[in-house]
């Protein structure tokens, strides 16, 4: 038998096996709640010592991963997010460390007052409990996120997808078995991969169990989260980010950002995807020649065709193009007469993450940051920016592209929520 709640089926048995850790993470929640933050901080450092102690077992494992999803057919790029070597899961277990480096969210005091009756007040912190993530062929996303959720004192169940499976499973019984000598629950951390899509779902429907979900990926995944999950959700990531040269950005400083947006990690949420130039524009043709020779695919439209410099190629835009998300080393190109046509496009088209502006025209830049309605917006800088670890918030479990609760890089003060306590000396209601 299975079970049907909204628009996705769940096996009987993985949805009683799925409600049971959730209820594990939940006695695991109130136990991890009253950690202090030196004990929580103890345990993601010894999480970060057994990641290098054990880097060449965690590397063996993603090798297996890497042979499978090779063999079927992934994309470069995708395969750029799965691959972990020596030198990233380092990087992994330093980001522990700068968790830990971080100031505690939990118990900060948001507001607090003495009211007329005597009646103290205070607004402060605390985790939110029960945390799911739904992720694909992102290994240190596993890190991250259980780091993150330590550190916030709260549980995290996850669902890492089958393209990592060996990898998280290495990673998940690693981070585990730390808790354990550190005298925290081991169902602090817990992964459903075993049960599969039917584990997913499970998360999805386990409406008193999971107080809020998080998917990160692809556009069709983050969909089907939030078209049919019965949980809170707080939904992230889709990335069709823009970028517009302004007539008076700076010809090698425009070259330089399109490049390092668009090739440095072209898999990433917050590359860009559609470059807009405007109408004579001075920096054109060198930032389309520096592309091209990145090795950059320039699907275009005719009004940049007609201004393509020798020996660039390009391919003919379609309508498709503008709305595509691509992960790759493809950039859709349109030539715009004016910066309201080019706000125009963005506001059809963006799905809301990071979005620049390369220009000297100081109305023209505040024009953009007031209208262009994203999560992250800049002016003569690069997309590649909004990332946790480089806005200071340490790792980050995603960047939220709603508007509730919390937009942008979600780090430790996004997985918190908050309590009103109020102390008093018998006071009564008159």
């Amino acid at each position: 038998m299975s079970s049907t709640t909204a628009n996705v089926s769940v096996p009987a048995d993985v949805l009683k096996k799925v409600t049971d850790m959730a209820y594990d993470a939940r006695v695991a929640s109130r136990i991890l709640a009253k950690a202090d933050t030196r004990w929580k901080n103890n345990a993601l450092e010894a999480i970060a010592k057994d990641l290098e102690h054990k880097a060449d077992i965690i590397v063996r494992s993603n090798a297996e991963d890497l042979e499978r999803e090779r063999a079927g057919g992934m994309s470069e790029a995708m395969l750029d997010r799965l691959m972990l070597n020596a030198h990233r899961v380092g990087e992994l277990a330093n980001s522990l460390r700068e968790l830990a480096a971080l100031p505690d969210p939990v118990g900060e005091v948001v507001r607090g007052a003495t009211l007329d009756n005597g009646l103290h007040m205070t607004q402060v912190r605390v985790p939110m409990g029960v945390i799911g993530a739904i992720y694909e062929a992102r290994p240190n996303v596993t890190v991250d996120i259980a780091g993150l959720a330590i550190k916030s004192g709260n549980t995290v169940m996850l669902r890492g997808g089958s393209a990592a499976a060996k990898t998280n499973e290495t990673i998940v019984g690693i981070i585990r078995h730390a808790l354990d000598k550190n005298s925290l629950p081991m169902d602090t951390v817990q992964s459903v991969d075993e049960f599969g899509r039917g584990g997913a779902n499970a998360l999805m429907v386990a409406r008193g169990y999971i107080d809020v979900l998080i998917p990160r990926g692809g556009r069709q995944l983050i969909q089907s989260v939030v078209n049919n999950a019965r949980v809170p959700v707080i939904e992230t990531g889709e990335g069709n980010c823009h970028i517009f040269v302004d007539v008076t950005a700076d010809v090698e400083g425009s070259a330089k950002i399109l490049v390092n947006a668009k090739t440095q990690r072209p898999g990433t949420c917050n590359t860009v995807e559609t470059l807009i130039l405007a109408q004579g524009a001075e920096a054109t043709p060198r930032v389309l020649q520096a592309l091209n020779d990145a090795g950059v695919t320039l699907h275009v439209d005719a009004a940049t065709r007609e201004n393509l410099p020798g020996g660039v190629e390009a391919v003919d835009a379609t309508d498709e193009d503008w709305a595509t998300e691509y992960g790759s080393l493809d950039l859709a190109v349109k030539t715009v007469a004016s910066l309201d046509e080019a706000l125009n496009h963005i506001g059809k088209y963006s799905t809301g993450h990071s979005e620049a502006i390369l220009t000297n025209n100081l109305a023209h830049a505040e024009t953009f940051i007031r209208t262009v309605d994203s999560a992250a917006v800049y002016i003569n800088a690069s997309t590649r920016f909004t990332d946790g670890g480089q806005l200071g918030l340490g790792a980050e479990v995603g960047i939220s592209t709603q508007k509730l609760h919390a937009r942008g890089p979600m780090g430790l003060e996004q997985l918190t929520t908050t309590k009103w306590i109020m102390r008093g000396n018998w006071q009564a209601r008159a």
